[in-house]
């Protein structure tokens, strides 16, 4: 049975306006999902005194010409950046505008997405960048073509993520589908690539287990790499992780750390993290799938606080409908 939700006149103004937030308990919590709306593969991150969150419009592949944004201060409130980016701008896109990867550098914004869900290279698509000159867009091509569009090490060109790295401070993209992920340095302007020592420009780092949705973030002196397991569409769809003393790894699988809970939700993958500028606070953000849906596209965005043990090693973190607390940025 499908449950109907009434919305009163107030609630609708204030989803009118753009901006959502929940309360649970005695406390300010965000909720999960943290806003309305069918998104997945959301990627998180923090500019300035807000923090932003970026995902794909869960849709059929051919509905997927666009992309939302959403920003709070506080990770309880949040307000809708419709639009940011579309296939308007992007001539070479027409479907599948998915798992946007965002980085801020020299005082413009550049967004990484893939399009087009190509099968071969012998098709139009792949893994494109476009430029804004603040957050929430607009944004329009950079190169006017895709900066990736063949296959290399057997990656389906999706799923990117752009990597700056604290230690080198050199920029990587880190990418793949297919069970496959390569690394990759980014020339100064993201027109292009530095090969590396050895020559190649296109290395392959993949762990056992992965199958998409590559993340890493530096921790203690740590490279923590994160990835997807799983079937997308299945309830096995999980986060599993890694860490290693440099980005090139090796990477050698620890374990699963964000999966179903069958009591809450299916399908909880695909994430990001964010950690707070001031505190060893992180956040995992991610989607999942809402208990009994069978349209593989009904995913929502979620949050959740990702602790580590003493030893460094990530905690399983357990899905809830309850959120997180508010953490303002001051």
């Amino acid at each position: 049975m499908k449950m109907r939700i009434l919305v009163t006149a107030a609630c609708c103004a204030i989803l009118a306006s753009g901006a959502y937030a929940q309360k649970k308990g005695s406390g300010k919590q965000s909720g999960n999902p943290v806003f309305q709306g069918w998104y997945a593969d959301p990627e998180g991150i923090v500019f300035g005194k807000r923090y932003w969150v970026y995902p794909t419009y869960s849709a059929r592949y051919k509905e997927q010409v666009f992309m939302d944004a959403f920003s709070s201060p506080d990770l309880v409130t949040w307000t809708k950046h419709p639009r940011i980016i579309d296939t308007a701008a992007i001539k070479w896109a027409n479907k599948a505008m998915w798992a946007p990867s965002i980085i801020e550098k020299d005082k413009k914004y550049y967004l990484f997405f893939g399009a087009n869900d190509i099968q071969s290279d012998r098709e139009s698509g792949g893994i494109g960048v476009a430029v804004a000159d603040q957050p929430q867009g607009p944004y329009k091509d950079h190169l006017g073509k895709p900066l990736i569009d063949k296959f290399h090490n057997g990656a389906q060109p999706i799923d990117q993520f752009v990597y700056h790295d604290p230690k080198s401070k050199a920029y990587y993209l880190i990418y793949g589908g297919w069970s496959h992920c390569n690394i990759a340095k980014l020339n100064d302007d993201f027109t292009g690539f530095i090969p590396f020592e050895d020559g190649k420009t296109f290395k392959e780092i993949t762990p056992q287990g992965y199958v998409e949705g590559p993340f890493m973030f530096l921790r203690n002196g740590k490279y923590y790499f994160m990835w997807s397991e799983g079937g997308w569409t299945g309830p096995d769809y999980s986060v599993a992780y890694a860490i290693a003393d440099s980005p090139m790894g090796p990477f050698k699988r620890i374990g699963k750390i964000l999966q179903q809970d069958p009591a809450v939700a299916t399908g909880a993958g695909h994430h990001s993290v964010i950690k707070h500028p001031k505190k060893d606070q992180y956040y995992i953000v991610y989607h999942r799938r809402p208990l009994g849906e069978t349209n593989g596209n009904h995913r929502v965005t979620c949050i959740e606080e990702m602790k580590f043990a003493k030893d460094g090693t990530i905690l399983p973190v357990k899905i809830t409908f309850e959120g997180v607390k508010a953490a303002p940025l001051k």
